[in-house]
């Protein structure tokens, strides 16, 4: 799914219903009303953008430091 601007929105959460559709639900408008559920997509451009931070990746143990 193709959702521009929601694909890197710290607000967005991909919601997928039992026959397999997914749908990008904007977390914003459970407290702003300007803010749509479910927008058009693809979103080129928003207000309450803010870019997700990518996860932290463990750090793997370096082999052979016994500490």
């Amino acid at each position: 799914m193709e959702a521009g601007l929601c694909d890197t929105c710290a607000h967005q959460r991909i919601v997928r219903n039992t026959r397999g559709s997914s749908f990008s639900l904007c977390e914003r408008s459970r407290t702003d009303d300007r803010y749509p559920r479910y927008p058009r997509l693809p979103v080129t451009r928003c207000p309450g953008y803010e870019r997700r931070h990518p996860p932290v990746q463990p750090r793997s143990p370096e082999s052979g430091d016994a500490g």
